[in-house]
């Protein structure tokens, strides 16, 4: 396996908060893989991208907040407030991961809305999930998720009694031990960025679905 990284002393991501940080934030950072076709998908051992970082400004801009993080890989920054409007986004939050690909496709193409309808998923399903994560992250795309976490299945730090749904967004995996980075814009009891295992990522998208 290769593990893709940059020179020492680079920085994995940088962290600009809406927020005080709370806890210490770190990764590896990689280079950008060499473009891959859609046939030909390989993991790499580690793979990180380069992301600025940025808690959400309301309780729900999420789908903003990760749009933003999503797009900051490909160097490409907008304020939430902009893309809160792009999106559609109301108090409610952002109603579909279909609105998150279009304004994705509007400034850097690639992304198509990928559905999860069962859950638990099917293994087709899952299998098509860690496809796009390897397929995107190896071409520096992050991937936007939009997860269903309710008590009994959440990430880290998120409130034990209450369903979360909720935007984040994919910048890494680990295909050795097979788990995936998060960037979470809620940042939760501080957890920011995060490993989640595949698994528990594969069965927090349904019954939603995810933008790669």
């Amino acid at each position: 396996m290769r593990h893709r990284k940059l020179a020492a002393g680079a920085a994995a991501f940088t962290v600009l908060l809406a927020v005080p940080l709370v806890g210490p934030v770190s990764a590896a950072a990689t280079t950008e893989a060499p473009p891959v076709s859609a046939s030909h998908v390989h993991a790499a051992g580690e793979v990180i991208l380069d992301i600025d970082y940025q808690v959400q400004e309301t309780g729900y801009w999420c789908g903003p907040a990760a749009t933003r993080i999503a797009l900051s890989a490909r160097g490409i920054y907008r304020s939430q407030a902009d893309l809160a409007a792009e999106l559609g986004t109301h108090v409610g939050g952002t109603d579909w991961i279909g609105q998150v690909t279009g304004v994705l496709n509007g400034y850097v193409g690639w992304y198509e809305t990928k559905e999860m309808p069962n859950d638990p998923p099917t293994q087709a399903q899952k299998d098509l999930l860690w496809r796009d994560i390897v397929l995107n992250i190896n071409n520096n795309y992050p991937i936007v998720a939009n997860i269903v976490a309710p008590p009994g299945n959440q990430p880290p730090g998120y409130p034990p009694d209450q369903t979360i749904y909720h935007y984040f967004t994919v910048i890494g995996y680990n295909d050795i031990d097979r788990t995936v980075l998060i960037a979470d814009p809620a940042s939760f009891g501080g957890n920011q960025i995060y490993w989640l295992t595949f698994d528990h990522l594969a069965s927090l998208i349904p019954p939603k679905g995810y933008s790669a």
